[in-house]
């Protein structure tokens, strides 16, 4: 399931391709007709993420530019919010010279985990060129067909949005919005968080640290890898009762979560390794010139960052315990820990988090 930085993602992509835009709005599917039809005709306003969720607002077609991006709380203005889920995927295309975007943020076939992936030029031979958006003989540009069960698609004049396999997708008010967000806890990534209300919520309840990280009724956008990851580098054992962490530790977890889902939204992969942790594990054999682990340590090598792109940091050195059951943990040489914790899988170091 995407974690809340790829949200974040997805209403930063809306906002540049759309924003101020008259939409058409269809549900190639059919399973979203009635909500198309209200929404089409209607320009976008708002691209907002919280947590796990995309809120995108649209008002009248007449609406001012003034309301674009700015108070859209209004009666009139209608929300379309979905939540990806395990399955579910943004697609994009667009006309060239259309803002550049990733074509697909969320679960689709071509990506395992956080990875992105990015739409080929025309002249390219991948076997997803046939994503890339076509030309009419006129010179204008022509939307892709839709390619599976495409519950929402979103078309402008210069770029296509088709949304799959969502968990949740529907057409809210402004009132029930403000009602989806007194259920969700604060979001790391947004300036109006409350740590206090995080600290709070978990200080007083008997549920250990590791479950309640999962729980978007406590912390907003957090998933299994951030969990882990951040209460690795806080080196605060995870099955440890909430009420029994201190409120000092948890505004540290609280401020690392800031830090590193902010940097998971501006480049789109998740890192949660300092410089000096990566590199030769403990007990682990690298081939020279290779940034691959020995193949018998590493055979469930973890694709979740963008691994070819320039400069960016290996999957297999982005994390500390995240996926790495059973390798050396890389400050003290331990055995990383699994197990299953409210039907996830749990990792951590009971060295360094003891």
């Amino acid at each position: 399931m995407p974690e809340g930085h790829t949200v974040h993602r997805l209403a930063r992509t809306f906002d540049s391709l759309y924003s101020g835009h008259v939409l058409r709005v269809s549900s190639p599917q059919g399973r979203f007709a009635d909500g198309a039809a209200v929404l089409s005709g209607r320009r976008l306003v708002a691209s907002e993420a919280w947590g796990k969720q995309l809120f995108l607002g649209f008002a009248p077609a007449d609406a001012s530019d003034a309301q674009v991006g700015g108070a859209t709380s209004g009666a009139d203005t209608l929300w379309l919010r979905t939540h990806l889920g395990l399955y579910g995927a943004w697609t994009f295309a667009g006309a060239p010279g259309a803002p550049e975007v990733a074509h697909a943020i969320g679960a689709p076939r071509k990506r395992i985990g956080e990875r992105e992936t990015t739409a080929p030029s025309p002249a390219s031979d991948r076997s997803d060129a046939q994503l890339t958006p076509a030309t009419s003989a006129s010179g204008t540009w022509e939307a892709p067909e839709p390619r599976g069960q495409v519950r929402v698609r979103l078309l402008g004049d210069h770029a296509v949005a088709d949304l799959t396999g969502p968990t949740a997708c529907e057409v809210i008010t402004s009132e029930e919005k403000r009602a989806v967000h007194a259920r969700l806890g604060p979001d790391p990534i947004r300036d109006d968080a409350d740590v206090e209300a995080f600290v709070a919520r978990v200080g007083r309840s008997r549920v250990t640290i590791g479950q309640q990280l999962m729980d978007q009724a406590v912390v907003a956008g957090v998933g299994n890898i951030y969990r882990a990851e951040a209460l690795f580098r806080a080196g605060v054992d995870p099955l440890r009762p909430g009420r029994d962490v201190p409120a000092a530790a948890l505004r540290a977890i609280w401020a690392d979560l800031v830090v590193l889902m902010r940097d998971g939204a501006a480049r789109g992969a998740i890192v949660t390794t300092r410089p000096e942790d990566r590199g030769r594990e403990r007990g682990c054999v690298r081939t020279e010139g290779s940034s691959e682990l020995n193949p018998v340590l590493d055979g469930r090598r973890t694709r979740q960052n963008t691994d070819g792109a320039p400069d960016a940091v290996p999957s297999d050195q982005a994390f500390y315990v995240y996926h790495r059951d059973g390798l050396p943990c890389r400050r003290c040489g331990s055995p990383v820990l699994v197990k299953e914790l409210a039907g996830r899988n749990l990792f951590w170091c009971a060295t360094c988090q003891a």
